[in-house]
């Protein structure tokens, strides 16, 4: 089959990286992970055209990131490979989570907007932004002003703010530049809790609403489901049952599965779509690791 030449409906910006998950005293797993990456692949095999903008390393964890990023059938022209170190997430503990990362001067901060194929952003119908990539600077700041540019020329930004421990104090500001740009603005409980502390979960869901009062709010809470705000509109949606492998990369999975529902099916309502982004994000719990479900088994979940 010869490889399509249309430039990506969806660009997903962010990182990529290697988590090394702890099995023991001595022992380490290698896992390529990353938030918006994870969005990127779930949306590409859900068939919608998508491109993930980012860097990784020359060494054979950037590989991985790339062979991987092919299988998906994400778009090779937003991948850079860079001569530079692999980002990785040291996960020592994995319940409750803990972590640290290494990544000075690594690969994802070297990732150059510029280099992008010529005319993606009239192509781009949506564009997503989340997680640590945005602190990482200089990364950060260019991404911010690459949502900042993409909203201005009309360009539907998605956010999910997909808080780690690198979103210190200094980070609601932050949320905040990013949340009134959004169309779509996916936050779980747990981010709720991160970046307004001294908030109850109305009072701040209150608070994200009032800067973005035109997005779509997903609100989501694990196993106890979503609930999606849009005007007037709120739909209560039921996480679905299945039998659970882990939760990693579940929130990922449900924005990337909103995203490529809307995309796919923009004659859906909104209630089908956030049905199909909880159905995407059960599915993906099904299997170990960040899993990037295939329509197939979405289907199988909503019928």
């Amino acid at each position: 089959m010869v490889p399509s030449t249309a430039l990506p409906r969806l660009a997903v910006f962010g990182e990529a990286l290697t988590d090394f998950v702890r099995t023991g005293a001595d022992g380490w797993r290698s896992v390529a992970g990353g938030a918006c990456w994870n969005v990127a692949r779930v949306a590409a095999v859900l068939g919608l055209p998508t491109g993930w903008g980012g860097a990784v390393s020359e060494d054979l964890f950037g590989r991985e990131i790339a062979d991987k990023s092919k299988a998906a059938g994400l778009d090779a022209r937003f991948l850079q490979v860079v001569a530079k170190p692999p980002l990785l997430a040291m996960v020592h503990q994995l319940d409750p989570p803990r972590y640290f990362f290494l990544g000075n001067d690594s690969a994802d901060l070297a990732f150059d907007e510029a280099r992008l194929p010529e005319g993606w952003e009239a192509a781009c119908e949506f564009a997503h932004f989340g997680c640590i990539s945005l602190v990482r600077q200089p990364l950060g700041a260019r991404l911010v002003a690459l949502a900042q540019r993409l909203h201005a020329a009309g360009v539907p930004v998605s956010f999910d703010p997909n808080c780690r421990n690198l979103m210190d104090e200094h980070y609601p500001p932050l949320f905040e530049r990013l949340a009134v740009l959004a169309a779509v603005l996916k936050i779980s409980d747990e981010d709720l809790r991160h970046i307004y502390p001294a908030l109850d979960a109305g009072q701040a869901l209150a608070r994200v609403r009032a800067l973005a009062p035109g997005a779509v709010l997903l609100y989501t809470r694990g196993g106890e489901g979503m609930t999606a705000f849009a005007g007037d509109a709120c739909i209560e949606q039921p996480a679905f049952r299945v039998p659970v492998a882990d939760t990693v990369g579940a929130g990922d999975a449900c924005i990337g599965g909103f995203l490529a529902s809307r995309l796919l099916r923009p004659d859906a309502g909104l209630a089908a779509h956030v049905r199909f982004a909880a159905a995407t994000a059960a599915a993906a719990c099904t299997r170990p690791g960040a899993h990037a479900p295939t329509r197939d088994e979405v289907e199988r979940l909503l019928a």
